[in-house]
């Protein structure tokens, strides 16, 4: 039987829905650890029950389905800003020392998986192995992301929009990087990967924190339900378009 791939094509499409999953990942999180005041080790625990439910579903799979990908993206989004806001905030780590205890964490995910396959390729994924491989690699980087994010506005004191700003100027750079030079694109795709998360963790807070600390005050519940309509929306384009290519090739 013919192995069919299992992950998402790297598109504008894709990076939008990125960006978008990550947004939800910040307000969602805050939502259940903060609004709904169960702290960040509930938090944890119920983000994590449904990213395993989640992901052992899209392991058992037999090709991409893109409802089933990015409510595994959400998955590693909202632990991804839990368990960031854990090591920082529960565990009084900090946000700089948080963040190297992930990079060492996605660093050695891309060392193993590079040492087992001689090469870090995203697209397209087949083997079971190597989609382990790739979703360690994004629940680090969410992660990730989040601490950076938080960085740049607690530790650095950058407003959320500014914090925003800084880091979708650096995606922009990526791009150009892609586009106009020779560097290796798996290396570009995981530093804009890494840095759309604290893009979305700063533009969520951009939207739910109050006035006076430089945000919108908009309810982290609204601000979720509105990320999530606006990322299922582009689900059920990325559905259509799937279609439409398998139409084609039949």
């Amino acid at each position: 039987m013919k192995t069919l791939n299992k992950v998402a094509a790297v598109t504008l499409l894709f990076w939008l829905m990125k960006i978008t999953a990550t947004t939800l990942g910040e307000t969602l999180g805050d939502f259940i650890s903060m609004t709904l005041n169960l702290g960040y080790a509930v938090g944890i625990g119920i983000t994590l029950l449904f990213f395993i439910i989640i992901i052992t579903i899209q392991l058992n799979v037999k090709k991409y389905i893109p409802v089933i990908y990015w409510l595994v993206i959400i998955g590693t989004t909202t632990l991804g800003t839990e368990i960031s806001d854990f090591i920082d905030r529960t565990l009084k780590i900090g946000y700089l020392l948080g963040s190297l205890i992930l990079v060492s964490g996605l660093q050695t995910t891309l060392f193993l998986w590079y040492k087992k396959y001689n090469t870090l390729e995203v697209y397209p994924v087949f083997e079971r192995n190597k989609e382990i491989f790739y979703w360690m690699a994004i629940l680090f980087s969410n992660s990730l992301g989040t601490a950076f994010g938080d960085y740049l506005s607690d530790n650095l004191r950058y407003s959320y929009l500014a914090g925003a700003v800084i880091t979708g100027v650096i995606i922009l750079i990526v791009v150009l990087l892609h586009y106009f030079t020779k560097i290796n694109h798996v290396l570009l795709f995981w530093v804009a990967f890494v840095f759309t998360r604290p893009f979305g963790a700063t533009f969520g807070d951009f939207l739910t924190k109050p006035i006076l600390k430089g945000g919108l005050n908009l309810s982290t519940l609204y601000a979720s339900l509105i990320s999530l309509g606006l990322l299922f929306l582009m689900i059920i384009i990325s559905h259509q378009k799937q279609k439409k290519e398998l139409d084609l090739q039949n």
